[in-house]
C-alpha cells in the first residue's frame, strides 16, 4: 500500500513541495505519493475531511489555511500551540494532530546549510504577524538574543508578551517600532513581513547589520528590496528556499520518522528555478 499525503492550498499550482517529497521518498525508499490539492477559500475543513475519508495520512498546509488549520486540529504541538498556526497535518487514530515546523525549517538552514551559529547572537525578526510567530519559539530554543521590530507597536509587544512569559530565552524579547532599532546593529536580521510581496522596503537601514551580519528573507524566487540594502551593506545573504526545504524535512520526519538528507534537495530545487528563470 503506498502511503498518501498532499500539500493544501489557494493558490497551490506554484507549490514545490511535491517535488520536495518525491526527492525526499526516493532518497529515504519510502513508499508514499504527495500531491499538491486545491481548496476552495471557504471549504478547507471540507477538504481535509475528504482526504481522511479517502486514507491520507496527513498533509501540509500553505496559504491562506494555516490559521484553519490551526482551529481544526484536535492536539496541537507546544510550537504549533504558541505560533497560533498549523502547516503540517497528521491523521491517526480518528484525531487530527497538529504542528508547525516553520521555525525548526528557519533554525536548519540558518545553522546547518548556511552554518551560521544563533547561540548567543542579536537577532532582528521583522514583522509580528503568522510567519514571525511561527519561528520564535525554535530561535528561542536555538539560543538567539531576540528583538522583534513591527510597523505597530502593539503587535510587536503582544508578540514579545507571549514567549516573555515562557522565559524561554536568556534574555526577554525586545520589541518596538522600527524606529527604535536606528542604528541598531545585529547579527541576524531576519524579513519576516509581506514587503517583499510589494516591493516595498521595511524601515531599515545599512547601519542595521553589524560586521559579517546575515541578511534572511523568508521570501525566495527573487530578489526583494530588503535583500539588495543587505547586499550593500556587505551582509551576507539568503533567501527562504532553504527553510522551505528544511521545513519540509520536518514534516517528513514527522510522518516516516525518517529523516532526510536537505542539501541535495535544495539544489534540485534550486535547478528547476534557474530552468524556468
Amino acid at each position: 500500500m503506498v502511503d498518501k499525503y498532499a500539500v493544501i492550498g489557494n493558490p497551490i499550482d506554484h507549490s514545490k513541495s511535491p517535488t520536495i517529497h518525491a526527492a525526499f521518498a526516493k532518497q529515504t525508499n519510502q513508499n508514499i505519493s504527495y500531491e499538491a490539492i486545491h481548496a476552495p477559500l471557504n471549504g478547507f475543513e471540507a477538504k481535509v475531511r475528504e482526504l481522511i475519508a479517502h486514507g491520507f495520512k496527513g498533509a501540509n498546509v500553505t496559504v491562506p489555511f494555516k490559521f484553519e488549520a490551526f482551529k481544526l486540529c484536535d492536539e496541537l504541538t507546544q510550537r504549533a500551540h504558541l505560533a497560533g498556526a498549523v502547516n503540517t497535518l497528521t491523521f491517526k487514530q480518528n484525531k487530527i494532530y497538529g504542528d508547525n515546523t516553520d521555525g525548526v525549517g528557519l533554525v536548519s538552514d540558518i545553522t546547518q546549510n548556511l552554518n551560521i551559529a544563533i547561540n548567543q547572537k542579536t537577532v532582528l525578526l521583522m514583522g509580528a504577524g503568522g510567519a514571525a510567530y511561527g519561528v520564535v519559539l525554535p530561535l528561542l530554543e536555538a539560543g538567539a538574543l531576540l528583538s522583534v521590530a513591527n510597523r505597530t507597536l502593539h503587535k510587536a509587544v503582544l508578540l514579545a508578551n507571549t514567549f516573555n512569559r515562557l522565559k524561554l530565552g536568556k534574555l526577554e524579547i525586545n520589541a518596538g517600532e522600527f524606529v527604535m532599532f536606528k542604528n541598531h546593529p545585529f547579527d541576524i536580521v531576519i524579513n519576516a513581513t509581506s514587503t517583499g510581496l510589494t516591493d516595498d522596503l521595511p524601515d531599515i537601514s545599512v547601519s542595521n547589520f553589524s560586521v559579517n551580519a546575515l541578511a534572511y528573507d523568508m521570501m525566495y524566487g527573487r530578489e526583494t528590496p530588503f535583500i539588495a540594502l543587505a547586499k550593500a551593506s556587505g551582509a551576507q545573504v539568503a533567501d527562504g528556499l532553504g527553510m522551505l526545504v528544511e521545513q519540509a524535512a520536518e514534516a517528513f520526519y514527522l510522518w516516516r520518522g525518517v529523516r532526510p538528507e536537505t542539501k541535495p534537495v535544495i539544489q534540485i530545487v534550486k535547478s528547476l528555478q534557474m530552468e524556468k528563470s
